[in-house]
Formats: C-alpha cells, structure tokens, sequence
C-alpha cells in the first residue's frame, strides 16, 4: 500500500513538472494611444522602431487587429477580460474624478464580478504581474492585487507625468507608494521593474504571465532630451516628443527581448504586441491608411498593429489577414497553457436574463477565440463578426464588410480590407446587405443585458465627435 501511495504521488508530481515544463511564459506589452503607421513596419520613415520591427520579423503581424474599444479604459476591460466590455456597462472611459460622474463611485471601474486574465493564468498555475497602468477603477475591489495579480507597479490612473521624481507622483507598489526610482523616466523604470520581475520568477518553479501596461506615447508629452535629439529631423516639436517617446517604449521592448534571449527563455515565452487603440490628434500620432482615430468607431480608432511572437511555436515573417481582436487573448494564452477558462459570473436582473441567454448561446460567455491553429497557419479563419458600441456610435464588422452608424449622420456601408481608409460609402438604396448588417447590428444592440455604469467623456460629445469621425488619411507628419 506504502508503494502504491508512493508511486500515485511520484506520477502525480511527475504529471505537474511536466505540465509546467509545456506552460509558456507570456508577456502582454500594450502600448498607449499609439498610431497605426508608427512603427518602421507599417510605414513610418520618420520614427525609429528597430526593435518592435524585428519583433514582428520574429513571429506573426495580424494586419487587422482590432480592440474592443476606441477609448483607453474599456478596451483595456475587453482585452483583461476577454468579454466584451459593453456585457458589463463597461462603455465609457474613466479619464474625469469620481465626483464628476453622475454615479455611485463604487461603480467606477471594472465590476468585480469579472475575471480578468490575471485570475485565469493564477488558476492554472501562473505567477502573474502587471506593470504600468491600470485605469479600471481606484476603489475596494478594484485594485489589480484583487483583480488576479500577485504584482504591480505602475499608477491606478489613466495618465502620470513622465518624471516622477521631479514633483508629486502616484507610482506604486502593491498598495505602497515608490520612493526610489531606478530610472527618472517613467517608461525606462516600468521596463526595469518589469525585468527584475521576470528575472525573480525564473527561479521559481513556476512559469509566468506579465502585464507590460506601458503609457508612451499617451499624453502628457514628457520625452529625456537624450531621447529628444535622436530626432532632429522632424520639424514638428509635438511629432518629435513623440517620436523620442516611441523610442523609450521601443528601447524597453529591446531589453525584454534580449534578456529573455540571455536566460534562454526565448523559445518558452508567447510576447503579444498592440496598442489599446488608435492615435489621437492631440499627441501627434499617425494612423497611416486609416481614417479616424481615438474615440471614433472608424479604423483609425479600433485597428491597431498586433504582433504575436513565440520562437519555435510560430512562424516568422508573417502576416495574418483575417481578424484577430484583443478578446482572443483570453482563449489563446488559456490554450497554450493547457487551462480551461473560470466560469463566467453574471449578475443579471430577471428581466435582462432573457436577453443574455440568447446572447449566450449565440456568441458565447467569452467572444474570442483561439489564434494558435490560425498563427501557425494549421487551420482556415472563420467567418467571425465583430461589434462596438460608444454612445451613439454603433458598427458591425462581418467579415469584409463594415457597416457604420455614427452618431450624427446615416449609416455607411465600407470594405475595409481594399479601402482601409473607409473613403467609399458603398451604400445604395435598397442594398440587401446594407439591410442585412443593420438588422445584425441592431439585433446585437438588443442582446446587450446591461446599460452603462456611467456617462461619455469628450472624445465623442458634440463637435468633437464629427472631427475624429470625419479624420481622412494623410502624409506622415514630419
């Protein structure tokens, strides 16, 4: 009997050295408020981004990668959660103080009933870390030492300015403020704190997942004068402190990747890549052949670069045309560490739970879907459709075709694979496809079981709405 316990619990041990042996460690890097042609491979001549380049020459580019919002704040919930954010009220963004919302401030972030990809990867046996921003609420149950991550390092809030040390700051560690600061450029600290993170848990016989939750090039414009004077090029002062911002970000991607390289942990770690969502015009980003930006459902604020990036596992040099969305993180790191996902925790009213059953059965509790097969090019993409909703704004994407409602003039009907820059309304009267996809996007408004928790920010109010609507591709700045 002795050896019968014995042997049970050597296989048993044996099975979990070896399910951990084939757990990748996975690193999220997001960027904040970048553009799609700000980067070398997507058609910048003016900004300097060797490492991001050779990161995507490393693995996949999917062309039309797309978040779940066009605001930083929920699509940040959609991509932790792997829901889409409008499921749970998660509409607007959070970028004003609790007082100004006309709502309970314990409302004012992401509900505690979801989890998040931190709660996930802990399940199923991951050390887990986010570093960086947080910007899904600031009070109890709202924390991300609550929300899934044994680590963080970075500020609860959407934006910081980027030199703590000269002056207030609201940089933390795990509840505590930071008194010292290994860099006085807060991308260059949030890299090394990552790095000392990552160094720390590959002694522990356990693998990892981080959060790279960086705020370059969001606002305020904050760049080193080192930095500064790689570009004296750009004529632009703006253009140029967020070119020198870019390169902080890129510079920390290079020292990721060369210390993964150094411990041999290469070929074991999955690196995403993307930016939460599109340029906004008042950081002097660019959004290459997109129309729109920051706060507008067109291309230019929903579509971003995304690279996935796993040595040995996926191919190099290669691009991914189909859809791919920031809601698929969930199902592709759970499939790459052999986990299943947490059941879903909805808190319905009697009356919105008919609505959700049907949702549910048609979409699923969790909307993405594993990009594995897809990246390595083992199976065909699905026929997928995907929807936003910003008060106001609606848009379906299904399959080529994008049909647009803004909040100010009628629906449009685009192809945004052969006009990216949406500059052909391909609308006619009677069309049935036109018909088809606003039924579609009005029967998906229908299913969503919640309202939203609180109210707009200026992105989409009033005039401002038209102008980011109404962005149309241009040069790159110089």
């Amino acid at each position: 009997m002795k050896f019968l316990r014995f042997l049970f619990l050597f296989l048993a041990l044996a099975a979990t050295a070896t399910l951990r042996a084939e757990q990748p460690n996975i690193i999220l890097i997001l960027a904040d408020d970048m553009g799609y042609g700000d980067l070398g491979f997507t058609g910048s001549e003016h900004l300097r981004t060797p490492h991001l380049d050779a990161l995507a020459g490393s693995g996949v580019f999917c062309e039309q990668g797309y978040v779940s919002s066009p605001v930083c704040s929920p699509s940040r919930a959609g991509l932790l959660t792997g829901r889409d954010p409008r499921r749970f009220g998660y509409q607007g963004n959070l970028n004003k103080g609790d007082d100004a919302y006309p709502t309970r401030p314990e409302l004012l972030g992401l509900p505690p009933g979801e989890h998040t990809l931190g709660d996930h990867l802990k399940n199923a046996g991951y050390a887990t870390a986010l570093i960086g921003k947080w910007h899904q609420g600031m009070g109890e149950g709202f924390h991300p030492n609550e929300r899934g991550f044994d680590y963080f390092c970075g500020m609860l809030r959407g934006s910081h300015s980027y030199f703590p040390t000269q002056g207030k700051h609201s940089i933390e560690r795990n509840g505590t403020p930071v008194e010292e600061f290994s860099n006085d450029y807060l991308t260059d600290f949030f890299t090394d704190e990552g790095l000392a993170w990552m160094k720390e848990q590959t002694e522990a016989d356990k693998p990892w997942f981080v959060f790279m939750s960086y705020n370059a090039p969001h606002g305020p414009m904050h760049a080193t004068e080192e930095d500064l004077a790689l570009f004296p090029h750009i004529k632009d002062g703006k253009r140029r402190t967020y070119a020198a911002m870019m390169w902080a970000l890129d510079r920390g991607v290079g020292q990721i990747r060369d210390w993964l390289t150094e411990s041999g942990e290469l070929e074991n770690t999955i690196i995403v890549f993307f930016s939460d969502n599109g340029g906004p015009a008042n950081n002097a980003s660019w959004n290459g052949p997109l129309s729109g930006g920051k706060g507008c459902l067109k291309e230019g604020g929903i579509r971003v670069p995304m690279i996935w990036s796993w040595p040995g596992t996926l191919p190099e040099k290669t691009r991914y045309q189909s859809p791919a969305s920031a809601l698929d993180l969930l199902p592709t790191f759970l499939a790459a560490a052999g986990s299943e996902p947490l059941p879903v925790r909805e808190r319905l009213s009697h009356e919105d739970r008919g609505n959700y059953t049907k949702y549910a059965k048609q979409y699923g509790d969790y909307e993405g879907i594993d990009l594995l097969p897809l990246l390595k090019g083992e199976s065909e993409p699905p026929h997928r459709a995907l929807y936003w909703r910003l008060q106001g704004q609606a848009v379906v994407l299904d399959g080529d075709d994008k049909l647009c409602r803004p909040s100010h003039r009628p629906a449009q009907l685009f192809n945004p694979v052969n006009d990216p820059g949406e500059l052909s309304d391909l609308t006619s009267p009677g069309d049935e496809r036109f018909l088809e996809l606003f039924q579609q996007l009005s029967d998906w408004e229908m299913t969503l079981p919640t309202d939203p928790l609180w109210g707009s920010s200026p992105y989409w109010q009033g005039p401002s709405a038209r102008y980011y609507d109404e962005m149309l591709p241009v040069a790159e700045p110089e």
